[in-house]
């Protein structure tokens, strides 16, 4: 049974166990204020009864004998007729009187004492009657006035002293109940201040008990988000008092999963981050590349066209000074044009009868964040995938514009010069890379598109695309990376979608 209540209390609710803790102290003091409410109404009600009885035989005693007397003198002697007496209203009064008493009194020998004062009552109402039949005869006052001297006086007289000892025994017991009422109400305060002594050690021990089963839940909870805050994931919160903190305990316990779960997909997206990074700066140092651009340095310089060698060998250490960079993963803009114009120099110098290329960036942009080597594989893929399999001359262009939040594929906004209208607080800005080559047909844009975008990067050919696309979504976000359109004879444009951004947020 005591199990079942206290499981019953702590699966309640904070709120029923505040409406609960008040009923339990409430209910004694209530009990507590009804038995002395009852009481003192109990007493002072019989103590009433007992004052309105003394007083209502006190006012029947009083004149009652000397009137009745009187009255049957005057009508005896002839003072009076019969029908002006007020013998028979002084015996109704009377009668009265003595009913009201009976209602009254709770004594069964004052009881007895007024039925013998009814008895008097009936024998004085018998003589007033025998008195007047013999006033209707003549000659009869010597019987009259003997019937009031012998009967009359006598019956009244045993009345009065009936009522006295009615009067007596009523206050008697008038006093013996205020005595006992007395003693009562010096019981009942005893008794009323020892319950107050235990209801207020109940309610000290409750005022202690109820508060602490209601706060103790809660810094145990408070206890393991402390741990939790301090870096401790595997501590679980294992409290179920009470409905409200049964369920912040299972929320807590799930909110330590989500963060376990968060924490394991950050470092795996760390570990894919820099794996990327990894492959991108292994094939920067592409062995052909190197070969080919060194190659054509030592025919340059057999030929003597010493300004190309001196260009070339600036542009080749510009490109992989870049490419370092001081292991810093986010630089500007700025420097990253410059890592593509320096490749694009070199690989002009190879390929001069295929290609051309135009930077058109405005200033403005050049001081916004970008991954390093982000726009370098995307000139590569247009030269080896678009310009030379044209097999004519052609054109590779970057340029950059801002455009709207999440608004890549230039379909919203044209190319505009750094001069032109822009907005006055751009979010986003765009840099594109386009090329004129042979471009793709609809089915191989859409498996490009659908490697990027489900990150499938097992294809040799797309994975410039998917590893650039890899790194800028996971260093600002899934609104950002790049899109590809392409029209097949036509060509191809690459844009990359970045946020506004000078420096990364802590």
């Amino acid at each position: 049974m005591k199990h079942t209540i206290i499981q019953y209390y702590h699966s309640k609710t904070l709120a029923a166990k505040i409406r609960i803790s008040y009923l339990i102290l409430l209910i004694p003091v209530i009990f507590l204020l009804i038995f002395s409410a009852y009481n003192l109404w109990q007493g002072n009600r019989n103590y009433d009864t007992m004052i309105d009885s003394v007083v209502t035989a006190s006012e029947f005693s009083l004149d009652f004998k000397k009137d009745f007397d009187y009255e049957t003198y005057l009508l005896i002697v002839g003072n009076k007729q019969p029908e002006d007496s007020t013998i028979h209203v002084l015996l109704e009064e009377a009668n009265r009187i003595v009913n009201e008493l009976e209602r009254l009194t709770d004594s069964e020998a004052n009881e007895k004492r007024l039925r013998s004062v009814q008895k008097y009552l009936a024998n004085l109402e018998t003589y007033s009657d025998r008195i007047e039949e013999n006033l209707k005869l003549d000659e009869q006052y010597e019987i009259n006035l003997e019937i009031w001297e012998n009967d009359v006086q006598i019956v009244t007289q045993l009345l009065q002293e009936s009522i006295y000892q009615y009067i007596y025994y009523e206050v008697k017991d008038l006093q013996e109940s205020h005595t006992s009422y007395q003693a009562v109400f010096a019981t009942m305060f005893r008794a009323t201040l020892i319950s107050m002594i235990l209801i207020l050690g109940v309610i000290a021990a409750l005022s202690y008990l109820i508060p602490r089963s209601i706060t103790r839940p809660i810094r145990q909870i408070s206890m393991v988000t402390d741990q939790v805050a301090k870096g401790d994931l595997s501590v679980r919160s294992d409290v179920y008092s009470g409905e409200e903190v049964s369920l912040l305990s299972d929320s807590l316990n799930v909110m330590i999963d989500k963060i376990n779960e968060l924490l394991q997909q950050v470092t795996a997206e760390q570990v894919r981050l820099r794996k990327a990074e990894f492959h991108l700066l292994q094939s920067q140092i592409n062995p052909h590349f190197l070969y080919n651009t060194l190659d054509a340095i030592v025919w340059l310089a057999e030929s003597g066209d010493q300004k190309t060698v001196v260009q070339m060998v600036g542009s080749l250490s510009e490109f992989f000074r870049t490419s370092l960079n001081q292991g810093k993963d986010i630089i500007s803009i700025r420097e990253e044009l410059q890592h593509a114009r320096s490749y694009l120099e070199i690989q002009q110098v190879r390929y001069q009868d295929i290609l051309s290329y135009e930077i058109d960036v405005p200033e403005e942009l050049g001081k916004y964040l970008i991954p390093k080597i982000t726009i370098q594989p995307l000139v590569e893929n247009a030269l080896y995938h678009g310009i030379k399999n044209r097999r004519r001359k052609g054109l590779i262009r970057i340029t950059g514009r801002y455009c709207e939040d999440g608004d890549s594929s230039g379909e919203k906004q044209q190319e505009t010069d750094a001069q032109e209208h822009l907005p006055a607080e751009p979010s986003y800005f765009c840099i594109q890379v386009s090329d004129d080559g042979i471009g793709m047909e609809e089915e191989r844009l859409k498996k490009v598109r659908n490697a990027v975008k489900n990150r499938m990067d097992s294809e040799d050919d797309v994975y410039g695309l998917y590893n650039v696309n890899e790194r800028i979504r996971l260093n600002f976000g899934e609104a950002c990376g790049i899109r590809i359109e392409s029209t097949y004879m036509e060509g191809t444009t690459v844009t990359v979608n970045l946020p506004c951004i000078t420096e990364l947020p802590s």
